[in-house]
């Protein structure tokens, strides 16, 4: 499948996106929102089945909401219906669904054209929540408080008893895990009540995601597009820590929140590790 055209009537690169069905190309244009709330407007689409049969097929992208209360219950919906979803973050723009959702999580996969030994990050609600999916004993007393929510994973073991899908990441006994500073998508992990798979709203290598125009090639991959308007954080993304080992902490990537991470572990006696 090709998609090409973040804009109306701009001509750009065509580009390979992931599909199950490799003969079946599809090009895609897509209308340009001029503001954040305005979500109404139409995705043209090509789909080529023969090299001599082609069908025009019209999307509309009212499945495009603000990012707001009033929009949650919704999204859970989706969530709880195995559906994939696009949603703002308190760093970028990423695809979330339902961690315990082995098809959801295939299909995250497949509209990022990732690799499977590439593992996906959980968001939940709140922090007393992390220790539902991964060992948190090891850690002092209000470590996580003082990480989290923010722009930060913490890479942790998932132990015997999480209740993640052996599915997600198989192969590793560790897990990242978000709670981001945003309410809408907490609200989400909150009512849904599990884990929601995380990851960027973009294809595999390309750059991180800031606002929904960013991504519009793929909002007929999501059940919804939830617009936050532009974040501010820049695409840096998140700053990843591994708290695996007791008191020794492993920058995996420094992310938006390097330093702030750091001086937080300090106060807390880690050490980074040799």
């Amino acid at each position: 499948m090709k998609a090409c055209a973040r804009a109306a009537g701009e001509r750009l690169p065509l580009i390979r996106a992931p599909n199950r069905q490799p003969l079946a190309q599809r090009f895609l244009k897509v209308g340009k929102l001029s503001s954040q709330h305005q979500t109404k407007c139409t995705v043209a689409c090509s789909l080529k089945v023969s090299e001599n049969i082609s069908h025009r097929i019209q999307v509309s992208t009212e499945h495009v909401f603000p990012a707001s209360k009033d929009h949650v219950v919704k999204a859970i919906d989706a969530v709880n219906g195995g559906q994939v979803i696009a949603v703002p973050t308190d760093t970028i723009y990423g695809f979330a669904c339902d961690a315990c959702s082995a098809e959801a999580v295939n299909r995250i996969y497949e509209i990022k054209g990732r690799i499977h030994t590439r593992p996906l990050a959980i968001c939940v609600a709140d922090v007393p929540d992390i220790s539902r999916f991964a060992v948190v004993d090891h850690l002092p007393h209000g470590l996580l408080h003082s990480l989290l929510p923010g722009p930060v994973t913490v890479v942790l073991k998932r132990g015997e008893n999480s209740i993640l899908e052996r599915s997600l990441n198989p192969g590793l006994d560790s897990i990242g895990v978000r709670v981001p500073n945003l309410d809408f998508i907490r609200s989400i992990a909150r009512g849904a009540g599990s884990a929601l798979a995380l990851t960027s709203a973009n294809l595999s290598g390309w750059p991180s995601s800031v606002s929904v125009n960013d991504f519009g090639d793929l909002w007929p991959h999501c059940s919804y597009v939830f617009d936050g308007g532009v974040l501010p954080s820049g695409r840096a993304g998140s700053t990843i820590v591994d708290l695996i080992t007791p008191g020794v902490y492993r920058i995996l990537r420094d992310g938006s929140s390097r330093e702030e991470t750091v001086a937080v572990l300090s106060k807390f006696g880690f050490v980074e590790a040799s």
